[in-house]
């Protein structure tokens, strides 16, 4: 059962985070410090040093060399599950704009605020066995989901700047009305290969931001750091280690500074947001877990740590390339509010 220490190590490790969303919501919203352009700012800088340097962090600290497989594999299993229910989801509602919609979807459901909220709920729920299956969720989203959602992000911006250059002309070009209705007609009789070259140009492209992307880097660099650390038991020197920890903590919270309302997105939008974060990614994640065989202690973690509230990191990337911030950012607001309730329900079930 958790005590009142446990409580105490939880507030004490969350609260910070409040408190500065809390000053970072003033600041733009009583007190107008700062300019839209200047949020803007604040973004591009959590994203570009802030994300990079936490990720390198969360993937270097942990030991490669000891990870759960079934844990892995349910993990894997979830985050399959969600794009399989958006799919139907998006198909069935004939929903415009299907890949933003997937990127969001994936989000809220999939990729919870495991580091921050979840080590020290998690420690005071399962003791010991949390610390060694909480840093390999935090691994693999680090490692991998943060970078598919990063692709992601740049599949959807190429496709609509790939939609508008083949766009036909206006009709301020003088052509007639007939020219630009055939447009179309011709083209759905595009050979294959002209097919695959505009996938090609677009995947291309794709790559390119990619690799310019800090988080790519950061990303390998950790975990040729993590194999050699782990393998030789070489230390990274604490100027260094201590100069990523700031600069890794320093911004998520400021977040806030984004936006102008706690509920941004409408009360229909909000009902879904808490319903894919709270509900449908922990009912996943137990269906996963299950299959591939998770019990005991493994299981519970597994379900409610996928019931934490909604990751910052994917609302940093959110902004950055306008696909649903302000969903993303009720969802973590909300989210982080109605955390430990929501959390302890969870407990108290899977322990009946």
């Amino acid at each position: 059962m958790i005590s009142l220490i446990d409580v105490y190590h939880v507030v004490t490790a969350t609260v910070p985070l409040y408190v500065t969303m809390l000053l970072a919501y003033i600041c733009v919203k009583w007190w107008k410090l700062f300019t839209p352009d200047q949020c803007a700012g604040i973004n591009k800088f959590v994203a570009n040093f802030s994300v990079p340097l936490l990720s390198f962090q969360v993937i270097s600290s942990n030991n490669i060399y000891k990870m759960s497989l079934k844990l892995i594999y349910a993990d894997f299993v979830q985050k399959f599950l969600a794009f399989l229910v958006l799919i139907i989801i998006i198909k069935i509602g004939d929903i415009r704009g299907g890949l933003k919609w997937i990127i969001t979807g994936l989000s809220l459901s999939t990729l919870p605020n495991t580091l921050i909220l979840g080590i020290p709920l998690m420690k005071a729920m399962y003791k010991e066995e949390s610390d060694f299956l909480l840093p390999q969720i935090i691994f693999l989203q680090s490692m991998i989901w943060y970078n598919l959602l990063l692709f992601l992000h740049e599949l959807d911006a190429a496709i609509p700047v790939r939609t508008i250059s083949a766009a036909p002309p206006s009709q301020d070009t003088g052509e007639s009305e007939s020219s630009i209705e055939v447009q179309p007609k011709e083209d759905e009789v595009e050979t294959k290969p002209e097919n695959k070259m505009r996938v090609m140009l677009i995947l291309m492209k794709v790559g390119k931001k990619l690799i310019m992307n800090p988080n790519t880097y950061a990303t390998f660099i950790g975990l040729i750091w993590a194999s050699i650390h782990f393998r030789w038991g070489v230390d990274m020197p604490d100027v260094v280690n201590q100069s990523i920890t700031i600069l890794s903590s320093g911004g998520l919270g400021l977040f806030m500074a984004s936006n102008s309302r706690i509920i941004a997105c409408g009360p229909r939008m909000t009902m879904v947001a808490l319903g894919l974060k709270f509900l449908v990614g922990p009912a996943l994640m137990a269906a996963a877990s299950i299959v591939i065989g998770l019990r005991d202690t493994m299981l519970k973690v597994a379900i409610v740590q996928a019931a934490l509230p909604q990751g910052i990191v994917p609302f940093v990337f959110a902004r950055e390339y306008n696909v649903h911030p302000a969903v993303l950012s009720t969802g973590v607001l909300l989210g982080m509010l109605i955390a430990l309730p929501v959390a302890l329900i969870y407990y108290l079930l899977l322990s009946l």
